[in-house]
């Protein structure tokens, strides 16, 4: 009976390699992407990109365990969860209130080493930010805020 079992788990693991999620792939930067409105100097620009732009994005890079199940199913959750709370690639949809929100909830989640996810910096240790890095997207993310919306 044991054998059956785990002979069936085995099986419907092999067939779950060919059962994957659509990838978060983009052909460029979107149009609506928050670098081509809004001031972004290089420094925090390579920041999001290194730490934040895999789930926040429409441009994640994906490691090489994203191609084996059920792994790629995790990821795929934890990406469609990042681009819902905050999408850099469509940031300059939303209004400015709402954007001006979502960049204050930037500077605590990093403020309080909530972003980027343990998770995520376990597997991408160049995601980890320095305090110096963190007070510079700070700074810049405040900056913006009170641009987009000062009355915040």
């Amino acid at each position: 009976m044991f054998k059956k079992i785990l002979l069936g788990g085995v099986v419907l693991l092999v067939a779950a390699q060919f059962i994957g999620p659509e990838k978060n792939l983009s052909t460029g930067v979107s149009p609506n992407d928050i670098t081509l409105k809004h001031a972004v100097p290089a420094e925090v620009k390579a920041l999001l990109t290194r730490a934040c732009y895999d789930c926040h994005s429409n441009q994640t890079h994906y490691p090489w365990y994203a191609e084996v199940q059920p792994f790629a199913w995790w990821l795929d959750r934890h990406i469609k969860a990042g681009k819902r709370n905050l999408n850099f690639s469509e940031f300059t949809t939303y209004p400015p209130k709402r954007a001006a929100k979502k960049l204050n909830e930037l500077i605590d989640e990093v403020e309080q080493h909530e972003m980027p996810l343990k998770s995520y910096t376990w597997a991408h240790p160049e995601a980890r930010l320095t305090p110096a890095e963190i007070k510079s997207l700070a700074a810049w993310a405040e900056n913006l805020s009170l641009e987009i919306a000062p009355d915040q």
